[in-house]
């Protein structure tokens, strides 16, 4: 007779299977607001690379208490979420290179593909986080609140209506041609 798989190792698998097919998650920090971050998984935790010209990674620093929010492959909605704590990875390290390995290898579009690991160490932070404990929400246990927030402060305006005699000059354009 076989043993039931336990719950939290269920529970590791979902995020860790998540976490390798979606390469977008949700952090955040405590008090914090979530943001979205792209990623990899490395050894057991989501890896992310920011600051110093990559994505922006906010309040995330070392030692800070984290929600790691990730998606569905296929329906792209929340699937589970777990508390990390973020740990920053030391340049040139074994570790912090396993993590550049495979973050550089998500980042297709980087202007300088062969200078970006120095860049990283030089410029840039690296942050582990690693799964704590049971997930805080999985298939089984939504929360019941819409997670609506509050759209981000900003100087962005929206367009101003289209000038009256805009439609009758690109028409006019139209009828010469």
């Amino acid at each position: 007779m076989t043993a039931e798989p336990s719950a939290e190792l269920l529970d590791r698998a979902l995020v860790e299977e998540a976490a390798k097919k979606s390469g977008l998650l949700w952090v955040r920090s405590e008090g914090g607001r979530d943001q979205a971050l792209w990623h990899a998984w490395v050894e057991d935790a989501v890896v992310v690379v920011g600051d110093g010209g990559e994505q922006p990674l906010g309040g995330l620093a070392e030692g800070v208490n984290t929600v790691v929010t990730l998606r569905s492959r296929d329906k792209w909605g929340r699937l589970i979420a777990f508390r990390a704590t973020a740990e920053l990875l030391t340049p040139f390290t074994a570790p912090w290179k396993a993590a550049v390995d495979e973050l550089k290898s998500k980042r297709l579009n980087a202007l300088d593909h062969e200078g970006v690991t120095d860049r990283w160490a030089a410029d840039s932070r690296v942050l582990r986080l690693a799964p704590q404990g049971l997930s805080v929400e999985n298939p089984d246990a939504m929360p019941d609140a819409d997670h609506a927030a509050v759209p981000v402060p900003t100087g962005a305006t929206t367009r101003r209506p289209v000038p009256e005699a805009l439609p009758r000059l690109l028409l006019r354009r139209r009828k010469k041609r």
